[in-house]
């Protein structure tokens, strides 16, 4: 394979207009589509766990261009979701993350509008008030990390 980057990454969330609020609204995510489409043909009800009629699909970036970070978020309008959100020691995708200028800044701008943290920020913070990575979580709970440049 050659592969030239990551397309997306999509994840279903329970609440839409939620997770709206946190992702383009505190985390200043452009949103770039929106669209309500049918699920019962096309090949989509074979990727599914349960049937579903449709389903709302949300693209989000951050930046400008192609190889910028490209997130979808899924919801299946008049359904629950189900299932829960993995730990780190799970299988699955457990996380995702963004690489930022200025960790210690945007981890106060985010608890300071409300945003749970993943743990306490000690154990992110080095001896010298450093950090640099952090988890937060999205509405769904959703484990969510910033470092400044690709820290595990």
């Amino acid at each position: 394979m050659e592969a030239t980057g990551i397309s997306h990454i999509a994840f279903c969330v329970s609440d839409i207009e939620k997770s709206l609020e946190f992702y383009r609204d505190i985390l200043g995510m452009t949103v770039i589509f929106d669209q309500v489409q049918d699920t019962t043909s096309g090949g989509l009800p074979s990727v599914y766990e349960h049937s579903r009629q449709t389903r709302r699909t949300v693209h989000l970036t951050i930046g400008e261009g192609s190889n910028a970070p490209h997130l979808v978020m899924t919801t299946h309008p008049g359904d629950d979701a189900d299932g829960s959100p993995i730990k780190l020691d799970q299988v699955g995708i457990s996380h995702y993350s963004f690489s930022v200028r200025d960790t210690k800044a945007l981890v106060a701008e985010l608890v300071a509008r409300g945003v749970e943290l993943a743990g306490p920020l000690e154990n992110w913070t080095d001896a010298e008030g450093n950090i640099s990575s952090f988890y937060v979580k999205d509405p769904d709970g959703i484990l969510v990390q910033f470092d400044r440049g690709g820290s595990a």
